[in-house]
């Protein structure tokens, strides 16, 4: 059973001092108090044996580990472009391109922070130092000043934003890898695993959004900024009182290279403190977006160039065929991601600017819309995995290339309807706010196409010794798919615009980009079964060591099960 919420008649602030006590038995109790630690109601059991719905506990402290960490970087996401244009007085353009920056070097650190995690560190320790580093971020982003990009307190808001990325990078993939090591890899409960720790990935985005874009807009920067702060360091609470219930499934892989000095400084310290001297790289590297635009796009072309030349060198005829299929998936996500994650940036401004925001007599800030996505997605991830599922008993589940295909056509089609509907309402109009939900259902069908289906692939096609090589690229294609999103809200800024016309040049923005992605995801559904051919979905077999099986913990999607594919259905 759970005892209560992290809030308890004891009180919050004396269960959290507890958590400092060197005695086992009043950390425990702090544990409680918090409600962070399941009761087992039969105290014979050992720990390791001890269960809750039936899956190890230590599930249930990831879950809430990172429902408040996602918590905290949502809440943050939701307000950073309004904060850009409206306290440090960006234009939607150069405010446009550091949102794109900042989200695209997210998605790279983890490469380096898992391998870190991999090689030396072990999970738990990387999960922790990168928690208690967002941390600092996040506070950072708290020092407002006066305002205007003259006010020189904007060198503490790039310092935060290095902190978050650095810190990302040790948290975003590991905290997955964990899940993963709960269990055997045989273990039929691990899909029912990561559906149940995607929900936490939800439920924190929903709730962060709601909680620090409401404090943000409402209250002021600082309290929004602050409320995630808060969240990440609820994160760690959980983390850290939960170590027991992982089982020392996420240790360091060799305590004596960890603890090995290097001219009398252990490797361990060694890691933390380049670690922390690479956050003033980021911190400069944010503030010239153009910069890390080219690093993306030069450094990207290098790595498909390098998967290519290992596909056509050293594997065999089969295993060549399905990287060339990984490798038209991977160049299909900058498209999706572009589009997508036009939400947190040129939608949120438009949302703000231009749309009738009254609900029920309420005036919605528009930092919570983001909060859309996440519900949906709560609400039709169950849906979806049994679509999949029932389809594929029936030999009528569509391949992997011809998801994405519609998955290319629900985010075109969810711009185009936003488009039309405001046309529809007359361009002098507030547009109506169901078309913002309605962008918000098609985009999130389509992410359900494309996220779970896409990593499940690159599990699939990748050779082991590829493995990670292939993850790394696809976090690659999604980082630049965020930096095309900057691009694109940039180019719909309202500096961009003639007469005033700011509105109408968003409308001309995606109405181009939307019939784009409708196109290409039309001629990907025709090319979809030659794609499928290349992958050899007759010949594969299942390998214990399933490649990339650990980092299937984001983007936002439940879990997949394209098991079927292997055996049925056609495009």
């Amino acid at each position: 059973m759970w005892i209560g919420t992290w809030v308890s008649q004891s009180g919050f602030t004396r269960a959290f001092c507890a958590l400092v006590s060197p005695q086992r038995a009043v950390r425990q109790r702090a544990a409680i108090l918090l409600g962070v630690v399941p009761v087992a109601t039969n105290a014979a059991l050992a720990p390791a044996e001890k269960t809750l719905l039936g899956h190890p506990r230590g599930l249930f402290i990831l879950f809430f580990a990172e429902m408040w960490e996602r918590f905290s970087y949502y809440g943050m996401r939701a307000l950073l472009i309004l904060y850009l244009t409206k306290h440090w007085l960006f234009s939607d353009g150069d405010a446009s391109l550091t949102y794109g920056a900042y989200t695209s070097l997210v998605y790279i650190t983890p490469v380096l922070g898992g391998y870190l995690a991999d090689r030396y560190l072990g999970q738990r320790k990387a999960v922790l130092f990168g928690g208690i580093v967002i941390a600092i971020g996040h506070f950072l982003m708290t020092f407002e000043g006066s305002g205007g990009q003259g006010d020189p307190t904007i060198s503490i808001f790039w310092l935060a934003l290095a902190f978050i990325i650095v810190g990302t990078g040790f948290l975003k993939g590991n905290i997955s890898v964990i899940v993963g090591k709960l269990y055997p890899r045989t273990d039929v409960r691990r899909d029912g695993a990561y559906t149940i720790f995607y929900m936490g990935i939800n439920l924190g985005s929903f709730i962060g959004v709601l909680i620090a874009g409401y404090l943000g807009e409402v209250y002021g920067w600082k309290y929004g900024f602050g409320a995630a702060g808060v969240g990440m360091l609820l994160g760690l609470v959980v983390f850290v009182l939960g170590k027991p219930l992982l089982m020392g499934r996420a240790e360091p892989p060799s305590v004596e290279a960890l603890s090995r000095r290097v001219a009398g400084v252990p490797v361990e310290y060694i890691i933390y403190a380049l670690s922390l001297a690479s956050i003033g790289l980021i911190w400069a590297l944010v503030q010239f977006q153009e910069v890390v635009g080219t690093l993306l796009l030069v450094s990207g072309l290098a790595l498909l160039g390098y998967i290519l030349y290992i596909a056509h060198m050293k594997l065999t005829r089969e295993e060549r065929h399905r990287i060339y299929a990984i490798a038209f998936l991977l160049l299909l996500q900058p498209l999706f991601w572009g589009l997508f994650e036009q939400h947190g940036a040129g939608l949120t401004l438009f949302t703000d600017r231009y749309v009738d925001r009254n609900i029920l007599g309420f005036e919605v800030p528009a930092s919570l819309f983001n909060s859309v996505n996440a519900a949906f997605i709560i609400l039709l991830a169950p849906l979806f995995a049994w679509l999949w599922t029932s389809l594929g008993r029936r030999g009528m589940e569509p391949s992997t290339p011809a998801k994405f295909g519609l998955a290319l056509v629900q985010i075109g089609f969810s711009f185009l309807v936003l488009v039309w509907g405001t046309q529809a309402a007359g361009i002098e109009n507030a547009t109506p706010v169901i078309y913002i939900f309605l962008l918000y259902l098609l985009a999130t069908t389509g992410e359900l196409c494309l996220s779970p289906v896409g990593l499940s692939a690159m599990n699939r096609l990748a050779p082991w010794h590829m493995a990670g090589l292939i993850m790394g690229a696809w976090f690659f294609a999604t980082a630049g798919g965020n930096f095309m999103a900057g691009i694109i809200s940039a180019a719909a800024g309202a500096e961009n615009a003639e007469n005033g016309g700011g509105k109408e040049l968003y409308l001309q923005v995606w109405t181009t980009v939307g019939w784009i992605a409708v196109g290409i995801g039309v001629l990907v559904l025709v090319v979809a079964p030659l794609v499928k051919k290349l992958m050899h979905l007759d010949t594969l077999r299942d390998d214990e060591r399933m490649a990339g099986e650990a980092e299937l913990a984001e983007p936002i999607a439940p879990s997949p099960n394209t098991k079927g594919e292997t055996v049925r259905g056609e495009a």
